[in-house]
C-alpha cells in the first residue's frame, strides 16, 4: 500500500525475521528495525526514496549493510548499532546525520560530503585492538578527511584512540569551518598520538563554540609523561579560538598534559565565558594543586570564569 514509514520493535529478548514483502516497499522514506534478522534477496535494488535508516542490533551480513546504504540515493540520516567486528565503508552522498555504535574493525567515510553531525561509539575486543595496531593507513583522514560541512562531532569510547592509529597525516588537508561543537570522551592523556588528534582537530576548527573533553588516563603513566615542549611545537603562537565560549573538562586527573591543554585553551580563547572542570572521583590529593595551577594560568578572555566542580 505504498507505506512511507515503518518501525518494527518487539520486546526485549524477542527477535524476528524481517518479512520479505518489506523489500518491495519502494516508497519507504523512514525505516527503523530493532533486534531482527535482515536478509535482502539477491534481486533487491534498494529503497530509492529512503531518507532515514535506523538498524539497532540487527543481524545482517556486512556486505548487505554497505549495499543497502549505497542503494538508498536520498539517505540523509543513518543510525547503526552492530556488534560483530564490522569493516564499514559508507558511500552516501546525501547523508547529513550519522550515528554508529559497535565493534568496528574499520570505518571509512568514502563519500559523505554533506555530513553535518556525527556520533561514534566504538567497542574494542582483543582481536580488533590487534587489527588496529597492525594498521598503517591514516584513520583520521578515513573518517574526517572528507566532511568539510561537519557542524557537530561526538566521539565516545575509543574514538580518539582509533583516530590516532596509522600514518601521521601531518598538516591536515581540511579546515572545519562549520564545526561548532566537539565532544571527545575518554581521551588518554598519556598517549601523545591521542593528544595530537585533539590538538589537530580543535586547531583546524576556527569557528568552534563548545568543547567537551573527558579524560581517561593511567594517572601514574600520565604524570610521568615527558615531552611537555610538545605543546610549543604543535600549537602555533597565532592560534586563536575566536568563537569558543564554553569548555567542559570532565574526569580530569590534573596530570601535566591535561593541564597544558587547559592552559592552551585559556590563553587562546578571547571570548571564552566558562571553563568548567570536573576532577575524577578518585583524585583527592591533587585537587588543591590543580586549583593553584588554574589560578596562575593566563586568560585571554576578561570574562572567562573557571568553575571547579567537586562531586
Amino acid at each position: 500500500n505504498d507505506i512511507r514509514e515503518l518501525v518494527l520493535e518487539l520486546g526485549e529478548g524477542e527477535w524476528f525475521r524481517v518479512p520479505s514483502c518489506l523489500f518491495n516497499c519502494r516508497k519507504l522514506t523512514r525505516l527503523e528495525l530493532f533486534r531482527c534478522e535482515f536478509d535482502p534477496p539477491l534481486t533487491f535494488t534498494g529503497f530509492p526514496c529512503l531518507r532515514s535508516l535506523n538498524l539497532h542490533q540487527v543481524l545482517v551480513a556486512p556486505e548487505a549493510i554497505e549495499s543497502l546504504i549505497s542503494s538508498c540515493p536520498l539517505l540523509e540520516s543513518l543510525s547503526l548499532s552492530y556488534f560483530d567486528s564490522l569493516d564499514l565503508n559508507i558511500c552516501a552522498p546525501e547523508l547529513k546525520y550519522l550515528y554508529l555504535e559497535g565493534e568496528f574493525k574499520d570505518i571509512h567515510l568514502e563519500s559523505t560530503p554533506l555530513l553535518v553531525s556525527m556520533s561514534i561509539a566504538m567497542y574494542m575486543t582483543d582481536d580488533i585492538a590487534e587489527h588496529f595496531e597492525q594498521s598503517s593507513s591514516c584513520n583520521f583522514l578515513k573518517i574526517l578527511g572528507g566532511v568539510p560541512h561537519l557542524e557537530k562531532l561526538v566521539g565516545y569510547i575509543y574514538f580518539t584512540k582509533y583516530l590516532s592509529i596509522g600514518d601521521d597525516p601531518g598538516r591536515l588537508p581540511i579546515t572545519y569551518n562549520h564545526l561548532k561543537v566537539i565532544e571527545l570522551y575518554q581521551v588518554s592523556f598519556e598517549d601523545m598520538k591521542e593528544i595530537l588528534v585533539v590538538i589537530r582537530l580543535i586547531t583546524n576548527s576556527p569557528n568552534l563554540k563548545e568543547l567537551h573533553i573527558s579524560g581517561s588516563s593511567n594517572t601514574l603513566a600520565a604524570i610521568e609523561a615527558p615531552d611537555l615542549d610538545f605543546w610549543e611545537k604543535e600549537c602555533h603562537a597565532d592560534c586563536s579560538f575566536k568563537q569558543l565560549k564554553l569548555v567542559k573538562m570532565t574526569d580530569i586527573s590534573g596530570v601535566p598534559h591535561e593541564m597544558e591543554l587547559i592552559k592552551f585553551l585559556l590563553s587562546n580563547s578571547p571570548v571564552l565565558e566558562i571553563m568548567s572542570i570536573t576532577p575524577c572521583t578518585f583524585v583527592t590529593e591533587r585537587k588543591v594543586n590543580m586549583l593553584i595551577e588554574l589560578v596562575r594560568f593566563i586568560r585571554a578572555s576578561p570574562r572567562a570564569e573557571i568553575i571547579f566542580i567537586q562531586n
